[in-house]
């Protein structure tokens, strides 16, 4: 099978610190090879597969994030190779749009995002085209109506390569985006009434990224309450999520995944989380994490000091047994397969149930 993978531009393939999208792409890309597929990658220079890669720009125009220029000339020179594959695995916001134009060759588009009303809007127009993939049964769960999925496939991490952590540090972590709905103010306050130390990786590259840092996280810093840390690279990551007593994962919105949970896990370390978006189907309440009702902030902070005592083998074992590497290569290459016989059943859109505390 040839198989043409389009990456987002904005991070290397795989990704040195922040990319979830650009972590999963390198680990189908990487799984499919392994297999014997032949893999074209589009992605930004400094990118690194085993396979051929079509590099767009000498290095990731990381401070252009949503250009959507940019991001255009990034996809049209991926779709460009369209008659040379069988099929076209799109990761792009704008490759949704492309490859509904595009005549003969399948084209399956992972909706790594948000349900948004435009979105939705694009999504109607060409979902008899492409085949949209959502990445939990909630994010599929809310799908609009008139918007048909072709899948689910859950993210995946590649367990082996986190080191595992069975002896933990006093500190707790967070990583992620400096923004409301991540909450990262609530992991600081919920640090604060436990006399924790705090230790937190930050994106902050957008303008509105740089508003909320400034705004609610730099005093923090300031106060000496939380120790900001660098990720330049997958160790670096390894060492905060792995050394930490809990990895805090407050968000206010319903996250279509959340690849930080399964990361803190595979290096042992239990996640408390507020039971939003797909959060039920990644924690197993009272195994490898704790889930709290959403907005509970005590219960929040109560469960943060509890998270202590949970197995750091389990948090490991529940990783291997589904969110591994080779579960999501085999899950796509299953859709594959479909797509090119011309066998597109209905997807299941069945709901996990949301586990309360």
């Amino acid at each position: 099978m040839r198989i043409l993978q389009i990456a987002p531009p904005w991070f290397t393939v795989p990704p040195s610190g922040y990319g979830g999208a650009e972590q999963v792409v390198s680990l189908l890309t990487e799984g499919l090879i392994a297999q014997g597929h032949e893999v074209w990658l589009v992605a930004a220079g400094g990118s690194q597969t085993a396979g051929h890669l079509i590099p767009t720009f000498d290095s990731p125009p990381t401070r252009e994030l949503g250009d959507p220029e940019l991001e255009l000339s990034h996809v049209l020179a991926g779709f460009a190779h369209r008659g040379e594959v069988d099929l076209i695995h799109n990761h792009t916001r704008l490759g949704l749009a492309v490859g509904a134009v595009v005549d003969g060759t399948p084209v399956v588009h992972t909706l790594h995002g948000r349900w948004t009303a435009a979105t939705a809007e694009l999504a109607r127009r060409v979902s008899d085209r492409v085949h949209l993939v959502a990445i939990s049964r909630d994010q599929a769960a809310r799908t609009p109506a008139g918007i048909r999925l072709a899948s689910t496939v859950h993210n995946a991490v590649d367990v082996a390569a986190h080191p595992y952590v069975a002896v933990k540090g006093e500190h707790l972590a967070y990583a992620g985006r400096a923004a409301a709905e991540k909450g990262p103010e609530l992991a600081i306050e919920v640090a604060r009434r436990l006399g924790r130390r705090l230790k937190m990786a930050i994106k902050v590259n957008q303008a509105d990224e740089q508003d909320y840092f400034a705004a609610h996280i730099a005093p923090a810093i300031e106060r000496g309450e939380v120790e900001l840390v660098e990720v330049a690279s997958h160790a670096d990551k390894c060492a905060l999520l792995g050394e930490a007593a809990a990895v805090l994962f407050p968000i206010t919105w319903p996250e279509p995944f959340g690849l930080v949970p399964i990361e803190a896990n595979a290096c042992g370390t239990p996640v408390v989380a507020f039971a939003h978006g797909a959060l039920p189907e990644v924690i197993e309440h009272g195994r490898n994490g704790l889930l709290v009702t959403p907005g509970d902030l005590a219960a929040f902070t109560d469960a943060a000091a509890r998270a202590v005592t949970l197995a750091p083998a389990d948090c490991r074992q529940v990783v291997l047994e589904r969110f591994d590497a080779p579960r999501l290569v085999a899950d796509y290459h299953r859709l594959y397969q479909r797509l090119l016989s011309h066998d597109t059943p209905p997807p299941d859109l069945s709901v996990v149930v949301t586990v309360r505390p």
